[in-house]
């Protein structure tokens, strides 16, 4: 699925235009992205939460040199899912 799959089912399901479902589901995401750039968590109900965890630093090796490198701390975003998704 992607988004325009969603933007079709919005439309198919409110019976708003296309443009209308397009701002909202663009809306949605934008959101999403700047709650989780903020190091919020998004918890939706029976679906699942997501949040920002922070990522250690580390030692990685290049696979064409072996020589190692250095992995700089970062973030990345995690998802949990809810007990409905889990139960499909």
């Amino acid at each position: 699925m992607i988004k325009l799959d969603l933007i079709n089912a919005v439309v198919q399901r409110t019976g708003i235009t296309r443009t209308k479902a397009e701002q909202a589901v663009e809306t949605v995401f934008e959101t999403m992205k700047q709650a989780l750039g903020r190091g919020q968590r998004i918890e939706l109900r029976r679906f699942g939460v997501f949040s920002v965890k922070p990522r250690k630093t580390g030692i990685g090796r290049n696979p064409k040199t072996g020589q190692e490198v250095a992995i700089p701390p970062g973030k990345a975003v995690r998802f949990k899912p809810g007990k409905e998704l889990q139960s499909l």
